[in-house]
């Protein structure tokens, strides 16, 4: 078998950087696209494009075909939907036929990306990869449908003998967030200075490039069946405006808020995206989300495949210079 490398979701933010990580590493790069989906993220690249969708078991088994490792990247990643239960059925679905897919094309070894979001967050300290949701604890259709997607690749490996390692990326930043992500969102607002205001809360922010560099240690020293967090630095959100506003010469919001009073503001903003179709910039799931500082510890992941992450102010510089680059600053 050829070493060629599938790669799923290579228009999307973390699949381009793991992309561009196969094609330094020399790999022969085939990358699944959705008819219409915007291919900015790998235009000049040399990768053979393969047009199809996840969830459609005839498209995955054409894009298998002579594929000797796949990195399942593609996702739908969203925080809110006007059917909350497709992000849940999309995720899931796809995850199903493209693994099955791989199964019967004899894939040598799968990974398969997961999220920090299947994992339950901890009282303000990092949690590692046994803080296991549950689909009662989790927060939110994404944070299901990442948690009941991981149980069925895990399914698989037990019962159906996939060769597939799963990891957990945190929080990426960097270059290419071409949508943006709801993080690139905020380091868009903050960088333009329409961010006055925060809530208490926390993120794991990790450079882009660092964790498509995880996947392929998960390719070539994972364990199947294991998940390893891909993951950086713990910041608080007022930390992270902050380190945003000295990066852009401004000066960086004073204000805390209490969430309470905030979730009015969110069902409008809801209330209006139903009707416009845009997804809104405060959701409640977002807010109760929140409540929680997502702190997680990459240990297994450094002990185990020799991962490393850079400060996580690289990716502050790295986004906000691309963002200004493609005129989200503007």
């Amino acid at each position: 078998m050829s070493d060629t490398i599938l790669v799923t979701g290579a228009s999307g933010f973390v699949g381009a950087a793991v992309t561009r990580a196969a094609l330094a590493r020399g790999f022969k790069t085939r990358v699944l696209m959705r008819q219409g989906s915007n291919h900015a993220n790998i235009a000049g690249l040399t990768v053979e494009p393969v047009e199809g969708d996840m969830r459609d078991a005839d498209s995955m088994a054409r894009a298998m075909s002579g594929t000797r490792y796949l990195f399942h990247v593609a996702a739908d990643y969203r925080l809110w939907a006007k059917d909350p239960s497709e992000i849940e059925r999309n995720n899931l679905e796809g995850a199903r036929a493209t693994m099955q897919a791989a199964l019967k094309a004899g894939v040598e070894r799968v990974v398969y990306t997961s999220s920090v979001a299947a994992l339950k967050p901890g009282n303000g300290e990092a949690v590692d990869e046994t803080s296991r949701h549950t689909p009662q604890s989790a927060i939110g259709a994404y944070k299901r449908s990442k948690l009941v997607t991981e149980r069925e690749v895990e399914r698989l490996v037990a019962e159906e003998n996939l060769p597939a390692v799963i990891v957990a990326p945190s929080t990426p930043i960097g270059p290419r967030d071409i949508k943006p992500t709801p993080t690139g969102r905020i380091i868009v607002e903050a960088a333009t200075g329409r961010m006055p205001a925060f809530v208490d809360t926390g993120l794991n922010l990790v450079h882009v490039e660092d964790v498509a560099e995880g996947h392929f240690l998960a390719l070539e020293k994972g364990c199947i069946g294991q998940n390893y967090i891909l993951g950086g630095a713990d910041v608080s959100l007022e930390a992270m405006l902050a380190e945003i506003a000295r990066l852009t010469g401004r000066k960086p919001p004073r204000i805390k808020l209490p969430r309470a009073p905030l979730f009015p503001l969110a069902y409008g903003a809801e209330a209006l995206a139903r009707l416009t179709g845009k997804e809104p910039m405060l959701t409640a799931d977002a807010l109760r989300m929140s409540r929680y500082h997502m702190f997680f510890s990459s240990a297994k992941a450094s002990s185990e495949l020799g991962y490393r992450a850079r400060p996580y102010v690289e990716g502050l510089t790295d986004a906000i210079a691309w963002f200004r680059a493609h005129g989200y600053l503007s």
